[in-house]
């Protein structure tokens, strides 16, 4: 089928996300969405089996989204929160508060999840300055950890992850340090924050490391972190970006772990992929620090679209899908197919580890092989998977049927297979 002219034309022009330009291969063509399936401008019909970066939580297209997001559009597409107050995100913010464990309880809304953690990390610093006067600038994060591309998050995430490497040097050092998953890396972290007086916090993503492999631990880490960064007066930040709306079985992480942080960030499948939104949320312990007769202890942060309102329609639609409909035990039911379908891969030669956590399954080969290529062979067996390094993963919507996901798993099988054989 002849190539659209909108892709032929446009390709000249656009700059892609994670693309070398010059010799990427030319993007598939989507022309249409519904449930876990994209439509192709060749006819086909792709199963999205990434939920269109871990966004898409109730499918493509749902109709109570979008019916909310029509509505808003028709009343007042946006406004801006300077000044002015609108019911979508004040509607939004009292929902968050409500339904995210421990004391977070003040919402502060941006456009993306990488400006969320960049929120959280500003809330962080002049949390001590406002409270102590402190000028703490550091901050511990974790191997093999992701929090986004902007300047800040950069900074957070494993340098040795490669994709942020021309910037080094540039963005401030921080502590990229071992995750505690036992005694042995705890006292190193112990050790660290009773050298360094100048941490303001420590970040991870709770129980699943997410664009930096697919990398799984348990809640007995997030508990050591939590008594190591109230032993020594840290404050400690989930980024649960990525975690957050049932991708681990819980609604948020955080609460399958049974650990509460002092700030939160949330995106992604915050508006079931239908519109960019993010949310930094902080406890009433780290607010309280900001709310004062002084002036200059206001948070200074002002997205031109903070809190919009189509999104914020779309995030509450989303939230009532949650409220309504059984996703956390689909979420369960994905995870049994999952181990019934993946974990035999674990014997394999040619695998170096299988993890499933929730609705989340990945595949690590043992040696590098061509992504794009990867990403192409899946496309001709009707499905939508996006390697990442050495890692096959599946993160679909928690809506896809049973048939559709087995399709999605014979998939992984076939490939590792196919990647494994002989060459």
């Amino acid at each position: 089928m002849t190539e659209p002219n909108w892709l032929s034309e446009g390709l000249d022009h656009i700059w892609l996300p994670y693309a070398q330009m010059k010799t990427a291969p030319r993007p598939a063509a989507a022309v249409g969405t519904s449930g876990v399936h994209i439509k192709m401008g060749d006819g086909r019909q792709l199963i999205d089996g990434v939920a269109s970066w871990w966004t898409a939580a109730h499918g493509y297209n749902h109709p109570h989204i979008l019916n909310a997001v029509r509505d808003q559009l028709s009343k007042m597409p946006h406004v801006m929160l300077g000044g002015l107050a609108h019911e979508q995100p004040y509607r939004l913010a009292k929902r968050l508060a409500a339904m995210t464990p421990g004391d977070l309880s003040r919402v502060f809304f941006t456009e993306s999840g990488s400006v969320a953690v960049e929120v959280a990390m500003k809330i962080a610093m002049q949390y001590w300055r406002n409270k102590t006067g402190e000028k703490r600038n550091k901050f511990v994060s974790f191997k093999g950890g992701y929090h986004g591309d902007t300047f800040a998050t950069m900074s957070v995430c494993d340098p040795e992850e490669g994709m942020h490497s021309l910037f080094a040097g540039a963005v401030s050092a921080q502590h990229v340090v071992d995750l505690p998953i036992d005694e042995d890396a705890a006292s190193a972290l112990d050790q660290l924050l009773s050298t360094h007086k100048d941490m303001a916090a420590v970040l991870v993503e709770p129980l699943l490391q997410g664009a930096g492999g697919m990398r799984v631990h348990d809640g007995a880490t997030l508990k050591r972190l939590r008594a190591l960064c109230d032993a020594h007066g840290v404050l400690l930040v989930f980024d649960e970006i990525f975690t957050g709306f049932g991708r681990t079985g819980a609604m948020f992480a955080s609460e399958k772990a049974g650990v509460v942080p002092d700030i939160m960030t949330l995106g992604k499948a915050l508006t079931g992929g239908v519109a960019p939104l993010a949310a930094t949320i902080a406890s009433e312990k780290v607010y309280a620090e900001f709310h004062d007769d002084d002036a200059a202890k206001a948070l200074m942060h002002g997205p031109t679209f903070c809190g919009h309102a189509l999104g914020c329609a779309a995030a509450n639609a989303s939230l009532d899908l949650f409220e309504t409909e059984p996703r956390l035990e689909q979420a369960q039911a994905i995870e049994t197919a999952l181990r019934k379908g993946l974990s035999g891969l674990k014997n394999a030669p040619s695998v170096a580890d299988v993890r499933i956590l929730g609705a989340m399954g990945a595949v690590e080969l043992a040696q590098d092989f061509s992504v794009d290529q990867a990403r192409a062979d899946f496309i001709e067996m009707g499905l939508f998977v996006r390697p990442l390094g050495r890692v096959i993963y599946l993160t679909p919507s928690l809506t896809v049927e049973m048939s559709d996901l087995n399709k999605l798993i014979e998939g992984v099988n076939e490939m590792t297979r196919r990647l494994g054989a002989p060459s």
